[in-house]
């Protein structure tokens, strides 16, 4: 047509790159912008998926105790913290438990250390010390608190508790591991304690931080 603008040759390969020019360009800030966001919904995804993790973790497998007095000296003492594990957990003689006695006069969950299981006889010399079970003397020396009078060893405190004593099933038979300053199953008030009620066995230490760890 008479009015179509004619274009010289070479016209439109110079045209181009104005138009180049013309076309929005995209800062660098802006190209960030997307990649910051989704860097943010991922730590979110993943702070999300912790707190879950750690949430199930702590109600199924495993829970925190804190020790209350100073019964389990010289091995735990007061305030201390401890992590316990309860998923599929059978007690056995030498394990330290967490558990709740209903028959007691302490509502606070108590720590003690298992020296018998059901069906098995134990028996204490007052006098030395000496516990045995089945017959056979348990070795405790690594971690019993025993108690000195001008260099003699003090008698084990008397329990109303009548020895040999056989644990009744499905109990256990614990002990503090400060004898004389223990209420435990050496007494009617503790008794033996119903498996039902132990929370877990006690995996490790978390605080005061200077102890952190494993528990013989």
């Amino acid at each position: 047509m008479e009015n179509e603008e004619k274009r010289l040759p070479g016209q439109e390969a110079e045209d181009a790159p104005a138009a180049a020019e013309q076309a929005p360009v995209q800062s660098a800030e802006e190209a960030a912008k997307p990649d910051a966001v989704e860097s943010v919904y991922e730590w979110l995804e993943i702070f999300v998926f912790s707190i879950a993790f750690v949430m199930l973790l702590f109600t199924f497998v495993m829970r925190l105790a804190i020790v209350d007095g100073q019964s389990m000296e010289n091995t735990l003492h007061d305030k201390e913290t401890l992590i316990l594990s309860n998923l599929f957990y059978t007690p056995e003689q030498g394990d330290i438990i967490v558990f709740q006695s209903p028959t007691s006069v302490f509502k606070t969950p108590l720590v003690k250390r298992v020296i018998a299981t059901e069906g098995q006889v134990v028996d204490i010399d007052f006098d030395t010390w000496q516990v045995t079970v089945d017959g056979v003397p348990v070795k405790e020396d690594d971690y019993v608190k025993y108690d000195y009078i001008g260099g003699e060893l003090y008698r084990m405190r008397q329990s109303d508790v009548t020895f040999p004593h056989t644990v009744a099933d499905g109990c256990v038979f614990v002990m503090g591991d400060n004898r004389n300053g223990s209420s435990d199953s050496r007494t009617s008030g503790v008794g033996d304690i119903d498996t039902r009620f132990v929370l877990g066995k006690v995996l490790c230490r978390i605080f005061p931080l200077n102890k952190i760890g494993g528990l013989r």
